[in-house]
């Protein structure tokens, strides 16, 4: 059925929403306020919410209601000072994307509630504390990130960067200064040193016994996981590793040129040049 898209889109507007824990999330709302239908994307690891803005509006125009928000310690959720600030990689799901699911449903979602999550932000989510909140998902590179699942010459490179950068520059500075090294935002320690542990684990977070595991099992929404043949961090492989505890599973692996691309990687799915790539997945939105 063909969805009704509002005449007017309005602009997009920045506010924030509250943690479980009451720490302040920097949000962005796209589309109709009272629109029925609402999609919430998670990000990536130490990737801001602004990195989202151009799907977040493709999908505000089939009539979405469409939230981003920036994890604690990433983007606007950054304190000043990130030396000695106090989270967890864990934090990202069960204080705050459990509050922006909440937020969702109870200022604005009454119809289907639709998550999408790109890497990290796919693999926590099976850990949200309301799994029947939420209508479906659909991930982008959602792997498992233990190094020896990952591709090429990056299986070496994250193995010395789980083993040695993180652990190591996050003790000398009190926080991980991924800005200075990669193309992503700086990370609080705690973050770094659990994302560490868990790419040490060959079942990566899934071996992580503290974790809500149990969750996983609860999350009976359809999800549809896409990974992407040049995507050396999340191989086909690694992606079925994570998405295995998810119950209710549909795969897909695309070659960039099925999608009229020359190149996806990790991030490309997002980037404007993608549109072929939206339409199949807002398609399957529509479908749930």
């Amino acid at each position: 059925m063909k969805r009704v898209v509002p005449a007017v889109h309005p602009e997009p507007v920045d506010f924030a929403i509250p943690a479980r824990d009451h720490h302040r999330l920097e949000a962005t709302r796209y589309g109709d306020p009272s629109a029925r239908d609402w999609v919430i994307i998670n990000s990536a690891t130490a990737v801001p919410r602004r990195f989202y803005r151009h799907f977040a509006a493709a999908l505000a125009e089939q009539g979405y209601g469409v939230l981003t928000y920036d994890y604690r310690g990433i983007g606007g959720s950054r304190p000043e000072s990130l030396r000695g600030f106090q989270a967890r990689t864990r934090d990202w799901v069960l204080l705050d994307m459990s509050a922006v699911v909440r937020w969702a449903r109870d200022h604005g979602a009454d119809g289907k509630l639709f998550l999408i999550g790109h890497s990290v932000g796919g693999q926590l989510a099976g850990m949200l504390d309301e799994p029947d909140a939420v209508d479906g998902m659909v991930t982008f590179s959602s792997q498992s990130g233990y190094y020896a699942l990952q591709g090429g010459e990056q299986k070496a490179v994250v193995w010395f960067h789980v083993h040695a950068t993180l652990p190591v520059l996050s003790s000398l500075y009190g926080y991980m200064p991924w800005g200075k090294i990669g193309s992503g935002e700086d990370l609080p320690r705690g973050c770094a040193l659990e994302w560490a542990r868990w790419c040490r684990d060959p079942k990566y977070l899934l071996g992580d016994d503290s974790l809500p595991l149990e969750r996983f099992d609860a999350f009976g929404a359809p999800v549809l996981a896409y990974s992407f043949d040049d995507d050396k961090w999340g191989t086909a492989r690694s992606v079925d590793a994570m998405m295995q505890a998810y119950p209710n599973l549909e795969r897909r692996h695309v070659v960039p040129t099925d999608v009229g691309l020359d190149r996806l990687g990790h991030f490309g799915a997002f980037r404007p040049d993608a549109a072929a790539l939206w339409e199949e997945t807002i398609a399957w939105l529509a479908e749930r």
